[in-house]
């Protein structure tokens, strides 16, 4: 038999390598020794540390371990190169991003085959997806450059935007950070991983040959301790961070209280839902490229199988077959389809926890292929079956080329081991049943869901996950949006001292200053909290005194505490279905509620004026601003809504704008009902279930707005009242794992606390940082300032055609 027929017969892959030669001599021109790339020069290399290829363990160059030194020499030409850049018109920024996408076009095989080397990906992958995508988005970022006035009229760049990314995609997360900072008009110092270095330097050698003006783009590498002095700078305007959670929190507390934007996209332990009517051929090709794309080191990787228990073993046995087919082997070589881990260590935790997840009861099915032989970073496909949602590698993201595999019954119980997760960053629905799907979609708490798909990203359609997978997204509207913040929030100044922190008032709790029997005669009118729809007496059995401006009492409400906030988040948790209601029906129970309080407006006029001594016609003017406020986010309920991206491929994206969850609100010591209603209407009407504390100095105006919610067709849970100190209960709300979001109003150093405090769930915080908010102003606070914040976008693919 000849060769040819040989090969028909066996159906064997022949190697197919690809030359390392020209990144080799990039590397060599270059000494194999790197010094930093900052205000457009390369600086002489210092300590250094070696660069390896994970397929030979043999280093390929030295980079430098940047030290705070260099952090701040690359933050100074940063900051001084961003009044020319942000000056310059947007279409002459976007012929520099043109440019650099461009030059990464052209110069897209030495990325590929450099990042190969450096990452140890199969270089199909990095040929094929990684480079086109990073050519993209520098493409369609270009475009935002150009319309950015048009598209966020009022809108200003950060400033100095300090980026740290990961080693497994290197220029493509490099890529997702760069392009939308520059196009907003803001200067950046990037930080590539330790491991995967070298397509970051090669991309600094881009922006020389593409003329980008010096200190426009820096690149400082080092070690963890050299990420940390950029986070910690305090010439940086935003940090942008993609990484591991454990990270990510670090870097949350770090910037608490900074005034620092912040994006974190985290890791991931992404459900992989196979129903009984998919089309499991194509089922088990998509978990392919969901599991063991880039040896399953993916922050959205799909980890976690999920099969309806009627074709499990049918799904499972078709599987272990294609596993069996799998080629690990050299990542050059185009015919493999698994490389190297990016490391020892990498490898050495994957099988820690593999054997972790065996030792728990899980059955472990590895296929019978050869591994390179002569070292190297490569460990063979694994499936392990058998698990329990409480098993370590079920819960835990592996970060290798690990698949659990679990069963489900039904729908609903798909949808529940699917968000049986602490993270929350993609998911894949697979079913012919397209009703099905886009009802199991919605449901899933995932930044990004893939229909009959899998590992879809385009610089259109926004990335970015939920709860502990991080937030903020990179790509589309919302990825530009993060990179810009409106001109008047970045000219705000402290607020007048006192007005942004209450005077607290002594509980009667019996060892205060305060006889507790001091109350006022006659029958007792304390204001109760308001939880789940109901009147509730406070856990502590004690209450605080409210006083008017001379001193005098004027009521008393309850002394909140944890448990009473532990009351309030479960009521709030058990009213989620508010954020399923249609749109519609959120806006006509808004609207009742402000013809309601209305009806009753001399009443709290009069009840604002006996707490704040404000005059009959400016507590007038107040009330009638509450009324109004609610009136606009009646309005906006149905129409702050998503779109539809068309990427280049035969899919559309669905960008749904969903509600956070359940928000917690603490409100502003001044304007006792207007600063409550301006932050709890725009919660309420995209769908978020509140925990609110009112005015510390004068929570009365709140008390008594839940006699009007009672009134006004407001679902039980879906607005809760908690009286009692601001900052106590705010750190509370903060810490609580069921709260999904926090808006607090006070001093400086309580907004770092609150901020501190949110780090347990990564929630999403708003503070006011002791600056001087004036939500009385209806040009900035009834527009979508607050409704962009109590929403979060979740893009769903759909694939059509024939």
């Amino acid at each position: 038999m000849n060769k040819i027929a040989e090969i028909f017969a066996s159906l064997d892959y022949g190697p197919a390598p690809e030359s390392p030669e020209p990144a080799l001599a990039w590397l060599e021109s270059h000494g194999n020794r790197f010094g930093h790339f900052i205000a457009g020069e390369w600086t002489k290399p210092g300590k250094t540390f070696p660069s390896d290829n994970p397929a030979t363990g043999k280093p390929l160059a030295q980079v430098s371990d940047g030290s705070a030194a260099d952090v701040d020499k690359a933050v100074k030409a940063a900051r001084a190169a961003f009044p020319a850049w942000s000056a310059l018109t947007g279409y002459e920024r976007a012929r520099h991003l043109y440019a650099l996408a461009r030059l990464i076009q052209k110069h897209s095989r030495l990325f590929a085959v450099l990042e190969s080397l450096d990452n140890g990906k199969p270089i199909r992958e990095s040929r094929d997806i990684d480079i086109p995508l990073a050519a993209r988005h520098f493409y369609h970022h270009a475009g935002w450059a150009q319309h950015l006035e048009r598209a966020f009229p009022g809108h200003v760049p950060y400033g100095v935007c300090g980026q740290i990314i990961p080693w497994n995609f290197p220029l493509l997360m490099l890529a997702w950070k760069i392009a939308p900072a520059l196009a907003a008009g803001n200067t950046v110092v990037l930080k590539p991983a330790e491991y995967t270095s070298l397509t970051a330097l090669l991309f600094a050698e881009i922006t020389q040959k593409a003329g980008l003006p010096p200190g426009v783009v820096n690149i400082v590498t080092g070690m963890g301790a050299t990420g940390a002095a950029l986070v910690e700078h305090a010439g940086v305007d935003k940090i942008a961070f993609t990484g591991s959670t454990e990270v990510g929190k670090l870097i949350r507390a770090a910037t608490a209280g900074s005034g620092k934007g912040l994006s974190l996209e985290l890791g991931g332990k992404s459900p992989y839902i196979v129903f009984d009517d998919a089309d499991l051929d194509s089922a088990v090709e998509g978990l392919v490229d969901a599991i063991w794309f880039n040896q399953g080191q993916v922050c959205c990787a799909g980890s976690r199988l999920l099969v309806q228990e009627s074709i499990e073993a049918r799904f499972l046995a078709k599987l272990r077959r294609r596993m069996a087919t799998l080629r690990v082997g050299d990542p050059l070589d185009k015919a493999v389809d698994i490389g190297a881990l990016v490391a020892q260590v990498q490898v050495e935790r994957v099988r820690d926890l593999v054997k972790r997840g065996v030792a728990e009861g899980g059955e472990l099915y590895e296929p019978d292929i050869d591994l390179p032989k002569g070292g190297g970073c490569f460990l063979r496909p694994a499936l392990i079956t058998g698990v329990s949602p409480a098993n370590t590698v079920a819960s835990e993201e592996i970060f290798g080329p690990v698949l659990v595999a679990m069963s489900f019954r039904t729908p609903d119980e798909a949808v529940a081991l699917a968000n049986n997760t602490r993270y929350g960053l993609a998911a894949s629905v697979w079913s012919e049943n397209l009703n099905l799907a886009l009802d199991i979609a919605p449901r899933l708490k995932a930044g990004v869901v893939w229909v009959n798909g899998t590992n879809q990203f385009d610089a259109a359609v926004g990335f970015g996950g939920y709860k502990e997978s991080g937030f903020g997204r990179e790509g589309g509207r919302e990825g530009m949006a993060a990179y810009l913040k409106p001109g008047w929030e970045k000219a705000l100044k402290a607020a007048a001292p006192g007005a942004e922190a209450a005077k607290p008032a002594a509980a009667t709790t019996g060892g205060g200053a305060r006889n507790p029997l001091d109350a006022p005669e006659g029958i007792d009118r304390t204001a109760k909290m308001y939880v789940g729809g109901k009147q509730a007496r406070p856990d502590s059995g004690y209450s605080r005194p409210v006083h008017g401006p001379d001193g005098g009492l004027v009521g008393e409400v309850g002394e909140g505490n944890r448990k009473d906030i532990r009351n309030a988040v479960e009521a709030a948790r058990a009213a989620l279905g508010w954020g399923t209601a249609t749109a519609h029906a959120r806006a006509q129970i808004l609207y009742f509620l402000a013809e309601n309080l209305d009806v009753r407006a001399d009443e709290f006029a009069r009840r604002i004026r006996a707490q704040t001594g404000a005059g009959l016609a400016s507590a007038q003017k107040e009330v009638a601003a509450s009324v109004e406020r609610l009136f606009a986010f009646a309005g906006w309920a149905d129409k702050y809504d998503g779109a539809v991206h068309n990427p280049p491929l035969r899919a559309v994206a669905l960008a749904m704008v969903e509600p956070l969850g359940v928000v917690g609100i603490v409100a502003p010591p001044e304007r006792p009902l207007l600063g409550a209603v301006a932050l709890l209407a725009p919660a309420l009407a995209m769908g978020n279930t509140v925990v609110l504390v009112p005015s510390e100095r004068a929570p009365l105006s709140v008390t008594d707005l839940y006699q009007v919610i009672e009134t006004s067709d407001v679902p039980a849970g879906v607005l809760n009242i908690v009286t009692g100190g601001a900052e106590t209960l705010g750190r509370v709300l903060a810490e609580h794992d069921g709260v999904d979001g926090v808006w607090f109003m006070g001093s400086a150093a309580a907004s770092s606390m609150v901020e501190k405090a949110s780090i347990g769930n990564l929630k999403q915080t708003w503070t006011s940082r002791g600056l001087a908010y004036d939500v009385a102003d209806a040009s900035i606070f009834a527009g979508d300032y607050f409704l962009r914040r109590a929403t979060q976008v979740k893009n769903v693919w759909v694939p059509y055609g024939a």
